[in-house]
């Protein structure tokens, strides 16, 4: 029986291809850099995805990975790129200002409100986290949000799960179920912490070994799955 769920946030609940978007765009005016165009948004995912691997590898701290991504990004641009703190910090604002929910994420959030505890489970920033929580209303919906700047772990490591199993220590492992849509971050984080996983692609399918419990390619499934493991029985 599922008894606890936990959120992945970017990606999952919340769109954050589009907030990432909107963001450089909208910091690219406001620092006087010039358009950023949809094809330069594109490298700087490319960019971004490759430190953020880093940063689930333990290659790399989360302080340095911030600033190297759009130093890395302003150098393949063309821009100065002694502007990447400058512009990281601005950035980690500017991400919580575009809300925009994945398959109506927050109605089923606030559906589950009272049935089942709900938690968010976040690698990024507390800047920016704790903004999108608060603009997406996520904040009063969830029972709470464990984020990695206050743990000291990112996911997949299983340290990041030990204040959550402390908040949920009247529940086992197996009654713990993580939602999201990263599988070097939230699947594996899952499964090295010995919880279910339920691994949320709704448009790209990838060949993996890990060992999920569960695949939705809409967040509403999450019906389903609760319903099959007694959850509401």
């Amino acid at each position: 029986m599922i008894r606890a769920l936990l959120w992945d946030i970017d990606g999952t609940l919340l769109n954050f291809k589009a907030a990432e978007k909107a963001a450089l765009k909208a910091l690219f005016q406001s620092f006087d850099l010039g358009e950023c165009t949809d094809d330069m948004v594109s490298r700087y995912t490319v960019i971004n995805d490759r430190y953020w691997k880093m940063l689930e590898k333990g290659e790399m701290e989360k302080p340095k990975i911030l600033v190297e991504r759009f130093r890395a990004f302003f150098e393949t641009e063309g821009v100065d790129a002694s502007r990447a703190s400058e512009f990281n910090a601005a950035y980690q604002l500017a991400l919580g200002d575009t809300i925009i929910f994945c398959d109506h994420g927050d109605e089923i959030v606030r559906d589950l409100k009272g049935k089942i505890p709900q938690y968010a489970v976040t690698n990024g920033t507390l800047t920016a986290q704790t903004k999108k929580l608060k603009n997406s209303g996520l904040d009063l919906l969830l029972d709470g949000a464990f984020i990695s700047d206050q743990i000291g772990f990112e996911k997949p490591d299983k340290r990041f799960f030990e204040p959550v199993f402390e908040e949920l220590k009247g529940l086992k492992k197996d009654e713990i179920l993580i939602i999201g849509d990263s599988l070097t971050s939230d699947m594996q984080g899952g499964v090295n912490a010995g919880i279910q996983t339920c691994w949320y692609h709704p448009k790209i399918s990838e060949a993996t070994n890990l060992p999920i419990d569960h695949e939705i390619r809409d967040l509403h499934e999450i019906y389903r799955i609760l319903e099959q493991s007694g959850t509401f029985s």
